[in-house]
């Protein structure tokens, strides 16, 4: 079992489960594709906070990830299955003949020992394996897939994520995601088979919220209980929403109000989004 539930101890502990990470061999991560990671504390290059509450939280080292799986023809061999602090996926160190290591995102089934190999041309679809969607068998569940050829993984790279590739004509292929999107992407766009591993990330209950601080998360208060020239629903006499509907501190609506960008050249390759633009969630 993956998720552990202790005895209720201690109010925190009551309503709290702990992930067991099974999957992981090594606590030790490769020295070689650690990075220093700042803490931003929500803010842009400007210093404008641009994220609210987020501050704090464990010191981290980022981990060099090979979103591009450009080495093709030379197999790897999994050394490990490691944690990363910085996603809620699990990552493989994979070795080359020649020494040289790289990180890629562990899918699911993926263990010490097995081979992974990355190429344009077909190969065999086993699990880890990268190649262009062309190459990719109809009906397959994939991950990390990328938006432009040669630009790296982009979609599908969550705990648990897996697109569905259900058909291909011409210079698309069409997915279907995990939020129920479907979209076309290009044949010659890469994608890794299987699905991403650590499927139980989603069952973890944080239980108190000082696991929120360690996450760098800072308490959040509501906007009505801020005075008006903090946020919009604040101020008046009592609970007031001030006549509007609800939005962020910046005046963003946070219930169905749209913050795409008109005239993205991807919303074209969109088949059926998300969620309609009327009735909510889209029925099948």
């Amino acid at each position: 079992m993956a998720i552990r539930v202790y005895k209720p101890t201690t109010p925190g502990r009551r309503n709290a489960s702990v992930n067991l990470h099974a999957e992981v061999t090594t606590s030790t991560p490769e020295k070689s594709l650690l990075r220093p990671l700042n803490k931003k504390g929500g803010r842009n290059h400007q210093g404008k906070i641009t994220v609210r509450g987020r501050g704090g939280g464990h010191k981290r080292r980022y981990r060099v990830i090979d979103f591009k799986r450009n080495r093709d023809g030379d197999q790897a061999n999994v050394v490990s299955i490691e944690y990363d602090p910085n996603r809620s996926c699990h990552i493989a160190l994979v070795e080359y003949g020649d020494g040289e290591r790289r990180y890629i995102l562990a899918p699911v089934g993926l263990k010490p020992g097995m081979p992974v190999l990355s190429s344009a041309e077909a190969i065999d679809p086993n699990v880890g394996n990268c190649m262009p969607l062309r190459h990719i068998p109809t009906g397959m569940t994939v991950h990390a897939i990328e938006f432009e050829p040669g630009r790296g993984a982009g979609m599908c790279r969550s705990a648990g994520a897996g697109a569905r590739l259900t058909n291909k004509e011409g210079r698309y292929a069409t997915i279907v995601l995990p939020s129920g999107e479907i979209r076309q992407v290009l044949v010659t766009c890469r994608a890794t088979l299987g699905q991403v591993g650590n499927t139980d990330h989603q069952l973890v209950k944080l239980g108190k919220a000082g696991r929120n601080r360690w996450l760098g998360r800072r308490p959040k208060v509501r906007g009505m209980a801020k005075s008006h020239h903090e946020h919009p629903l604040g101020g008046g006499e009592g609970r007031s929403k001030g006549g509007r509907t609800p939005a962020s501190a910046s005046g963003t609506k946070s219930k169905g109000g749209r913050t795409r960008r008109r005239g993205k050249s991807s919303d074209a390759l969109i088949l059926r989004r998300r969620k309609s633009k009327r009735y909510g969630q889209l029925k099948l």
